[in-house]
């Protein structure tokens, strides 16, 4: 496409750099547009020098690499940008034009998402799915083909449309593959193929088989039907993603055959379907996250231990089309991890890095959690010297460090029919981020390099909120604060997030993490913490690695990273660690206590910076886009006090090592809900006990209006308070409340969090459902009572934990 004004220096050329050299090249004078510097899907941005007549040429080395380079030129100038200015990687040619020369750093930059066919989406905090309602693909796909849009603006080659823990029914019938064929036609015009997960046992779960023996004949026989006719309505179709013997799932170990031998199944069926239209053979994604549900009794038991197991011996086994797809972590998209050591032992695999942009572990959307930092951690993480040079994860899935043919990502994306698509406002910056890295993952030479975190999260910002530099930078700082904040009020010292693991991931409970079979331990007792994962003594993880050196450096806790301590090693809470400051030694416990506090001290400045930007009237953001954000980062500040408070009570009661700073269990400035004058309340114990302040909360006893009362005492005085009071907000219900001072009203709520947040807390009283509400400007004068007024709706009983009044620059 040519867009012409009346000179050539208006002129912009935007079409393939083959179209280029047929149609243009004679009638407009130019140089080679250099189309041999360009891969599949790359692009190029050429620009004439001041004193010539040539135009800007946009020219991609096929279609999607064109529409890659128009939505990233686009991008620049709605930053503002000059786009060559600001572009990496320029050259000045002979005619003195500049050229900026754009690749994908591998193949395969795949998006997952996690829908249900009933609608559903596993881990979905983002509203109904896209793409399936009532067990079959929805009519309306209009909001399909905009998320395809989404995708192609940032980058994003294909999309895996349906949960890994796959419907077999999916594929199954002529109807949901004709519907699977609207979803290709929505996405194909935005240069985004897609891909389908499949279930191992289909074969006999819905064809009618025997056996679902990946050697099995007839076995192979239906998954080449099924191909078939995946490929005769989806001649363009990116692959297949398939799980296998993980959590139930079924796999190719029922048969004894190996995980590889299961992979090849379906990399075979996809390999007879190589096409123009397909551009290669269809990529058949496998997942590495295969463990046993492991006893804890066994000291060498270790769950993170499983990948290596079973990967590593088949390294060399996979087809070419294969692509084992590894968790960035060896446990589960926890707050931190140490990088896979299985990315070093495939060398001869091809092999994908699986991020996770949807927050499973990371406050679900409700909390600010900026993710490329922790990304980072992992995509710089070396394995160690091989083949004579150090093995970088991110030169590694890209293919470049084992001369793979194959690589990438798949980031497990989500979205939803929420108005925000994710959930949260702010989470979008995520999605944003992963196409970015997923397709330049190397991060960049410096600080000053626009594929970093700090520069990614400005550019998300421009485009969102407006250039201001006071609005660019607040935005910026608060993202980059906001994943070690996370880390310190949920599991610092490696300890992983110290959530309910065995129910929705979301709140503090981190007595879960030990007692199970699921291997998220950290061996907690009265004398100490961690996983000893070290050779001489533990489970022998830290051995896994390739690289002599970085085992070594695990092996011991001196030269262990302070944040990945209590991953590696078991130590007691009285071992030292360096402080804050030099001389300042503190130990583990202490370090614990100091990380939660300062964890939500982060948390509740976001709702204060926020706030000024408002003030300041700085924002380019209507006024509903700024409450609801506000309304998250106010429930993320509440929340962290509840996992700090949790975490903290949860260590100071199994150690008996009281906090030096006399912090912990001390809160001068509450009022217990157990302890006022109750009329239609009674006690209930919370479940855990440390969810809640005192151990207990209160819930009504019937369905009329209940209320808590209290004299404020003595030990708060006289002045101007923020009223905060915390409640448990549970799925099922929208109880009423107000809280009053002397029979003075200063507050109304409701405990909706179900359409809020756009996600159920839990049905139970515990860390999932404890909220916090606040009211600024409240008045206390002397002999003051304060009233909270409880109003039961179904399920939900007017649950109340306690009443804060808070000065001025208290974080309770």
């Amino acid at each position: 496409m040519i867009t012409a004004g009346s000179s050539h220096d208006q002129v912009v050329v935007l079409g393939t750099a083959a179209a280029f050299g047929h149609y243009c090249s004679s009638s407009i004078n130019s140089t080679s547009v250099g189309a041999s510097d360009l891969v599949p899907d790359g692009y190029l941005w050429q620009f004439s020098s001041p004193d010539t007549s040539s135009p800007t040429l946009l020219l991609g080395q096929n279609e999607r690499g064109t529409l890659y380079g128009a939505f990233a030129y686009i991008l620049e100038l709605a930053q503002g940008n000059d786009p060559i200015k600001s572009a990496s990687n320029t050259t000045t040619i002979a005619s003195g034009a500049t050229r900026h020369v754009s690749n994908p750093a591998a193949p395969v930059w795949w998006v997952n998402q996690w829908d249900n066919l009933d609608g559903s989406i596993e881990r979905g905090y983002g509203g109904r799915s896209l793409f399936f309602a009532g067990g079959k693909v929805v009519a309306d796909l209009r909001r399909a083909a905009a998320y395809a849009r989404i995708l192609a603006s940032v980058g994003i080659n294909a999309v895996v449309v349906n949960n890994v823990n796959a419907d077999a029914a999916l594929v199954h019938t002529p109807a949901n593959i004709e519907g699977l064929g609207r979803i290709a036609d929505a996405f194909r015009p935005f240069g985004v193929r897609i891909g389908v997960s499949l279930n191992f046992a289909a074969p006999q779960s819905v064809g009618g088989l025997q056996t679902y023996d990946p050697l099995d004949a007839s076995v192979v026989a239906f998954w080449d039907d099924v191909t078939a006719q995946l490929y005769k309505r989806i001649p363009d179709l990116a692959g297949f993603l398939v799980k296998g013997d993980s959590e139930g799932q079924p796999g190719p170990r029922k048969y004894g055959r190996s995980l590889a031998a299961g992979a090849n199944l379906f990399a075979r069926a996809l390999r007879k379907h190589s096409s123009a239209a397909a551009d290669s053979p269809g990529i058949l994604m496998y997942r590495a996250f295969v463990y046993d549900q492991l006893q804890e009794s066994n000291w060498k038991a270790d769950r993170a231990n499983a990948a290596v197991s079973y990967f590593a011996p088949l390294d060399g086994q996979f087809d070419d089309n294969v692509v084992v797809q590894v968790k960035y972590g060896p446990i589960d998209f926890q707050v931190r991890e140490p990088a896979s050591p299985l990315f070093g032992h495939l060398q001869k695999t091809n092999a994908a890095i699986e991020l996770q942009v949807t927050q499973e572990y990371l406050g679900q959307q409700c909390h600010l959690v900026y993710l490329p930092p922790l990304w980072r951690t992992v995509l710089d993480f070396d394995m160690g010297k091989t083949s004579g040079k150090a093995s970088l994860v991110r030169d590694i899935v890209t293919g470049t460090h084992f001369s793979r043919p194959l690589g990438g990502s798949a980031g497990v994306v989500n979205a939803g029919t929420s108005d925000t698509w994710l959930g949260s406002h702010m989470s979008q910056a995520n999605l944003y981020a992963y196409g970015r890295m997923a397709w330049d993952p190397s991060g960049g030479d410096d600080d000053n390099d626009a594929a970093t975190p700090r520069h990614i999260i400005e550019a998300w910002t421009r485009l969102t909120f407006g250039g201001s530099p006071a609005v660019v930078d607040t935005i910026a700082d608060m993202a980059l604060a906001s994943w070690p904040a996370y880390e310190n009020y949920t599991g610092n010292l490696g300890m992983q997030t110290l959530t309910d693991i065995l129910y929705t991931h979301f709140g503090p409970n981190p007595a879960s993490q030990d007692g199970n079979g699921w291997g998220q331990w950290t061996r907690a007792d009265k004398n100490g913490m961690g996983m000893d994962r070290t050779v001489r003594n533990g489970t022998g993880f830290a051995g896994q690695y390739v690289g002599a050196e970085v085992a070594a450096r695990f092996e011991s806790v001196d030269t262990t990273p302070q944040d990945l301590l209590l991953w590696f090693h078991h130590v007691p809470y009285t071992q030292p660690l360096p402080g804050p400051r030099p001389g300042e030694n503190t130990t583990v416990i202490q370090h614990i206590y100091d990380a939660h506090y300062a964890g939500a001290e982060t948390a509740a400045s976001f709702v204060t910076r926020w706030a000024a930007l408002n003030a300041r009237n700085a924002l380019n953001v209507d006024a509903e886009r700024y409450a609801s954000i506000a309304r998250k980062l106010a429930f993320q500040a509440g929340h962290a006090l509840v996992w700090r408070d949790a975490v903290c009570a949860f260590f100071d009661g199994l150690s008996g090592i009281a906090d030096r700073h006399g912090r912990v269990g001390h809160h001068p400035w509450r009022i217990e809900a157990e302890a006022m004058t109750l009329h239609g309340y009674t006690r209930q114990a919370v479940s855990p006990a440390i969810a809640a302040s005192g151990g207990q909360a209160i819930v009504a006893t019937g369905r009329g209006q209940a209320s808590a009362s209290a004299p404020i005492p003595p030990s708060i005085p006289p002045g101007v308070y923020t009223l905060a009071v915390n409640y448990f907000d549970l799925a099922g219900g929208r109880a009423s409340y107000e809280a009053q001072i002397s029979g003075k009203t200063v507050g109304n709520w409701t405990g909706s969090a179900e359409d809020v947040f756009g996600k159920a807390t839990s049905t139970h009283l515990d860390g999932h459902s404890a909220m916090r509400v606040s009211f600024a400007g409240v008045v206390v004068a002397a002999g003051d009572t304060v009233t909270v007024l409880g109003t039961p709706d179904g399920a939900e009983q007017a649950p109340l934990d306690y009443v804060s009044f808070l000065p001025d620059g208290v974080v309770d």
